[in-house]
């Protein structure tokens, strides 16, 4: 999709490695609400975002990837009643908005109870339109794991 692979029968890679054991070690150690743990990127961490709730499939209440992409394949794991808000720039030149389209189709079949904006004649900095979105911080505090 878009020029980009998904390598899914390897460890993550280190950085996501030891962000996934220090998000863990916050939660074990009450510094973290296991509950209200979210997750969101932009960009590269778009990916990421997707990537790592296929790796932590449980343990977020919500998240809200932004012009990223991930593998469709992977969602069944973790869709289930996951709130998703995922944003993308329309005329995005870097990572195309099919990305998002195809990983919202594919949260939407699983169970993920999706939000999806697509700002046309947007490029790449989306996240500019995301952060700006008045309800995307009470929607992201809003939601609590079931």
């Amino acid at each position: 999709m878009g020029g980009f692979s998904f390598v899914t029968d390897q460890p993550p890679t280190t950085p996501l490695f030891l962000v996934m054991e220090l998000m863990k070690s916050m939660v074990d150690h009450g510094e973290a609400n296991p509950n209200q743990m979210y997750v969101g990127g932009l960009s590269m961490g778009g990916f990421g975002t997707f990537e790592i709730l296929w790796r932590l499939p449980h343990f977020f209440a919500a998240a809200f990837p932004i012009c990223g992409g991930g593998n469709p394949e992977k969602v069944v794991g973790y869709a289930k009643n996951l709130p998703v808000w995922v944003f993308h720039g329309g005329s995005d030149p870097v990572v195309p908005v099919g990305n998002s389209r195809l990983m919202v189709k594919a949260l939407t079949a699983a169970g993920a109870q999706v939000k999806y904006s697509e700002y046309p004649g947007v490029g790449h900095d989306s996240w500019k339109n995301a952060f700006a979105e008045p309800e995307l911080l009470p929607w992201i505090f809003a939601q609590n794991k079931k």
